[in-house]
């Protein structure tokens, strides 16, 4: 690998970020339940996490290459069987649909608001393994400081747009009915780039 792969890494980032999980519904659901300033404030909560886990996978990787580069592949294996596992998940999802529930939670303030996004992202383990497989596949092991940073402010920036994308756009009933009508489409592209990126994760031996 002898360069940033912007595309793959922002696609794997945008399929993960839309995809319903725990942030993106508490972001919904907040934004639903209490209204759009309480929704927002929970979107930054998780933009929050997203940064902190973001900087520390591309540079807690970058030490991993360098300095052990078994683990740097145990990582590599992980991340590829956690994204096969979204796959099959999404999937399960296409075959037999469940409705999507929302959580509905009465908010005392922003601030609150704000701290329950946080604690949301930092404690749900998978996002901090969804970033070191991303920054797996597509960051070269001799990247500088600047890359590094470029592609997190990337990330950062797409995850801002569509963490305060759900919290504006759940505000409305008319956009509620259509992404549940539209579910099982969303969750057939994300078997396909999941499973997609999980074998190449496999195939692609990335060493430091």
């Amino acid at each position: 690998m002898q360069e940033i792969h912007y595309g793959l890494i922002l696609l794997a980032a945008f399929v993960a970020t839309a995809s319903p999980g725990p942030a993106t519904l508490a972001i919904a659901g907040t934004a639903m339940s209490s209204g759009r300033p309480h929704g927002i404030a929970t979107a930054f909560g998780v933009l929050t996490g997203s940064f902190l886990w973001s900087f520390s996978g591309a540079f807690g990787m970058a030490a991993v290459m360098y300095a052990n580069a078994w683990l740097f592949e145990i990582l590599r294996y992980f991340g590829a069987a956690y994204l096969l596992f979204l796959a099959f998940k999404s999937f399960k999802s296409v075959v037999w649909p469940k409705p999507i529930r929302l959580e509905q939670t009465a908010s005392n303030s922003l601030r609150s608001d704000y701290l329950r996004g946080l604690a949301i992202h930092l404690t749900n383990p998978k996002v901090i393994l969804f970033f070191g497989a991303l920054y797996s596949m597509g960051v070269p092991s001799g990247v500088e400081v600047q890359g590094l940073l470029t592609i997190i402010f990337l990330i950062g920036l797409q995850s801002m747009c569509l963490f305060l994308g759900y919290a504006l756009l759940f505000s409305h009933e008319t956009f509620r009915r259509l992404y549940f009508r539209m579910s099982r489409v969303f969750d057939s592209l994300f078997t396909l780039f999941f499973g997609v990126a999980g074998v190449k994760m496999l195939l692609n031996k990335i060493t430091p």
